[in-house]
């Protein structure tokens, strides 16, 4: 699977967003999706996740109510909406897929993207 993810920008606090990521390969429908960031000086995070079907999400403490991933089977793409933006939501972020439903490590993910830059300025 080759991951690519695209839409990140420059958007004000209290802002949203939605970046993507679009998937090439057969393996689509049958992985585990997750969204990751790293700020800059900090260490990867996970953001979070959805089952191959898309009927289960999961998401970092520090997201949930603001951010929603998604996914279209059909288009070989994931999403993730990102509202009430904050300044610390600046970071890059990156898809990933696996095998391992709901991972919240990068070890969990055998495919990544090249990231996306997203800044949120107060």
């Amino acid at each position: 699977v080759q991951l690519q993810a695209s839409g990140g920008g420059l958007v004000q606090a209290g802002g949203s967003l939605t970046i993507s990521c679009a998937a090439s390969g057969r393996t689509f429908s049958s992985s585990n999706m997750g969204w990751f960031r790293q700020a800059p000086g900090k260490e990867r995070e996970f953001v979070a996740a959805i089952s191959m079907r898309g009927f289960s999400t999961y998401y970092t403490d520090s997201v949930k109510g603001r951010f929603t991933i998604s996914r279209d089977n059909s288009r070989n793409t994931v999403f993730l909406q990102m509202n009430s933006l904050k300044p610390e939501d600046t970071a890059v972020y990156y898809c990933a897929a696996g095998k391992r439903l709901g991972g919240r490590y990068g070890a969990d993910y055998d495919y990544w993207g090249q990231g996306t830059l997203v800044t949120v300025s107060s």
